[in-house]
């Protein structure tokens, strides 16, 4: 998608670039590119010299990304692939040592109108909902193949979706007839499986679809990989910012900040520190800092967003 036809709004904007603090001369990663958004925000921040390293697993999100930025020239530079290859993309771009590392695990709102991919439910298309077309599976092989039980498991743990069972059993009924293969005939199906609710903007097939969605992106363990290598980057002072959108995010990145922060593993009851392990970071943001009511009358997919901070100490010689 062209520069001219992005969609996309990054979510938290500002707090997220005070969280970050870019400066002149700084190096930084956008761990999720997608629509540029916030990559924007730190290069015209860190202006005149600072560079940024954006990866992304969705060709297009780079693409389009590259357009919106042209202006800042060889000041970004882009990778290809999972976050989870952070380390990878960081030793290609010569980044050893970063100011600054972003995530923003949501998806964008250019994804969401892609029919290609079937990530809007309202807006259709096939039923695929993986960033990088070239790896792994499908979400229509997904449905196709697992029974019952497994699905269900998927929709809970990943979706917290309360009739889990109930539209599990239904897609197995439905596959025999016919495959599920478009985002309109899986949204429809768990519509028609689910009490009817209080009339509400989220479509009754969100859950199922985000559960989908970080399956089979293998979203979770892509996370935990990359922020243990976004710590183990960042220069003393750097600063890592993550915006999460499901509490299966936020309790990762909580957990991974609490044990950096804690550094010490020792037990508690022992008296003194045993195990020389220091701690690494400092919360910046003492707790989540969550949209305010401007931005979620302008921006209604920003309601589920939590930004969280944390800044790199000094490691002792």
């Amino acid at each position: 998608m062209g520069a001219g036809a992005s969609v996309h709004r990054p979510v938290l904007l500002a707090e997220t670039i005070e969280a970050l603090a870019p400066r002149d001369g700084g190096r930084y990663i956008d761990a999720n590119l997608g629509g540029g958004g916030h990559a924007e925000a730190i290069l015209e921040r860190s202006a005149p010299g600072g560079r940024l390293l954006g990866i992304d697993a969705d060709a297009g999100a780079i693409a389009g990304a590259r357009d919106r930025l042209a202006r800042f020239g060889d000041r970004l530079q882009t990778f290809h692939g999972s976050s989870a290859r952070l380390a990878e993309a960081a030793d290609r771009a010569g980044f050893s040592s970063v100011d600054g590392v972003l995530f923003d695990l949501g998806i964008s709102s250019d994804q969401l109108v892609d029919r290609e991919r079937g990530f809007g439910i309202r807006a259709g298309g096939r039923l695929d909902l993986r960033f990088d077309v070239t790896r792994g599976e499908p979400a229509s092989s997904v449905i196709a193949a697992l029974g019952a039980r497994e699905l269900a498991g998927i929709f809970r743990q990943f979706g917290d979706e309360p009739h889990a069972m109930r539209i599990a059993r239904a897609i197995v009924a439905q596959r025999v007839a016919a495959p599920i293969d478009t985002a309109e005939l899986l949204a429809a199906l768990v519509e028609r499986s689910v009490p009817a609710g209080r009339p509400t903007r989220i479509h009754p097939a969100t859950r199922v679809f985000q559960a989908l969605r970080i399956y089979v992106n293998d979203e979770l363990q892509a996370l935990e990989v990359a922020l243990v290598a976004a710590i183990d980057r960042l220069a003393a002072g750097g600063r890592v910012a993550v915006l999460t959108y499901h509490s299966l995010e936020d309790r990762i990145v909580k957990r991974a900040f609490a044990t950096a922060v804690r550094g010490c593993i020792c037990p508690p009851k022992l008296p003194t520190c045993a195990c020389g392990i220091a701690p690494t970071l400092r919360l910046v943001t003492k707790r989540a800092i969550l949209p305010g009511e401007a931005e979620l009358h302008d921006n209604p997919r920003s309601r589920s967003a939590k930004l969280r901070a944390a800044e790199r100490l000094a490691v002792a010689a």
